[in-house]
C-alpha cells in the first residue's frame, strides 16, 4: 500500500509537471511573440497587443488544466494548492511535492520558450535587459519605470488579483453552488485568468501564481537575464510574486468559504437537480 500511494503522488506530479508546463508554454509564448517580436517592427518596443496575452494566458490555463485534471486535480498553482489544503481538505503531505512539481513545470516551459525565441531575443534585446525580462517573469509596471510602482504596490496587487482568482475558483468547483456542467469548468476557469489580466494586468503582470513566475525567473537566470532577481528600481523583488499570492489565495478562499460556501443549503437540503433559490 505504501509503495501504491508514492505511485499515485508521482502519478499526480507528473500531471501537475505536465499542466503547468502547458500552461507556460501558452503564457511565455506569447508574451516572448509580442514583446519581443513587436519591438523588432516598433522601435519604442513595450507591451504591445495586451488582449491577446490575456487571451493566451486564459487558454494555456484552459488547456493545462484539461491536461493534469484527471490525475491531479490541477492546481498548477501553489496559491490554488495552499489554499486546497486549508480550506478544503487537500492533503498536506502533497502541498510540497505538488509546488515542486508545478515550479519545475514553468521552469522547464520557460527555457523551451528561452530557446525557441533564441534569434528573437538577442536581436530585439541583446543585453537582455528588463525590455524583454517581462517575457518570463513578471515587474512592477511591467518594467516600465513611468507607471511609478514599486515592490509594495505590486504585493497589494498580487493580494488582490489571487484572492479574486481563489474567490471564483472555489465558486466555480463547489458543487453546492451552480458548477459549469459538461466539463466546462476548466474553460471557465481559464475566462477568469483573462478577466483578471484585462482588469488587474498593469500594476504587477497579473503572476498570481507563485510558480508560473519563480520557475521562469530562474530559468531566465541562467540563460543570461543576470538582473532577474530584482526589479526595474533596483530592489529585490522576486519574492512579491510568491508571498503576495499565497497570501491573497488565502483571503480569497476564506472569503468564499465564510461568506458564500457557510450559507448554501446542504445536498440534503435541495432536492436533486434543483437550483437554489434566495428566499421571497
Amino acid at each position: 500500500m505504501k509503495n501504491t500511494g508514492r505511485s499515485q503522488l508521482f502519478r499526480e506530479m507528473g500531471a501537475e509537471f505536465a499542466g503547468t508546463m502547458v500552461l507556460l508554454l501558452f503564457g511565455a509564448g506569447v508574451v516572448a511573440q509580442v514583446v519581443a517580436g513587436g519591438a523588432l517592427t516598433d522601435p519604442k518596443g513595450g507591451l504591445g497587443d495586451h488582449d491577446s496575452i490575456s487571451w493566451a494566458w486564459g487558454l494555456g490555463v484552459t488547456l493545462g488544466v484539461y491536461v493534469a485534471a484527471r490525475l491531479s486535480g490541477a492546481h498548477l498553482n501553489p496559491a490554488v494548492t495552499l489554499s486546497l489544503a486549508v480550506f478544503r481538505g487537500f492533503s498536506w503531505v502533497k502541498v510540497i511535492p505538488y509546488v515542486f512539481a508545478q515550479t519545475l513545470g514553468a521552469f522547464v516551459a520557460a527555457l523551451l520558450v528561452r530557446w525557441n525565441y533564441t534569434e528573437v531575443l538577442a536581436k530585439a534585446d541583446p543585453k537582455h535587459t528588463f525590455m524583454t525580462q517581462i517575457v518570463f517573469s513578471t515587474l512592477p509596471g511591467n518594467g516600465n519605470a513611468a507607471a511609478g510602482v514599486h515592490e509594495w504596490g505590486a504585493f497589494r496587487d498580487q493580494v488582490i488579483g489571487t484572492a479574486l482568482l481563489l474567490l471564483l475558483i472555489f465558486a466555480i468547483t463547489d458543487m453546492l453552488n451552480t458548477p459549469p456542467k459538461a466539463n466546462l469548468a476548466p474553460f471557465i476557469i481559464g475566462l477568469v485568468v483573462v478577466a483578471i489580466g484585462m482588469a488587474f494586468g498593469t500594476n504587477a503582470g497579473y503572476a498570481i501564481n507563485p510558480a508560473r513566475d519563480f520557475g521562469p525567473r530562474l530559468a531566465s537566470f541562467i540563460t543570461g537575464y543576470h538582473n532577474a532577481w530584482r526589479d526595474q528600481w533596483g530592489n529585490l523583488y522576486f519574492w512579491v510574486p510568491i508571498v503576495g499570492p499565497l497570501v491573497g489565495g488565502l483571503i480569497g478562499a476564506a472569503f468564499y468559504k465564510f461568506v458564500i460556501e457557510r450559507c448554501l443549503p446542504t445536498a440534503e437540503a435541495e432536492p436533486p437537480g434543483r437550483v437554489p433559490q434566495p428566499e421571497e
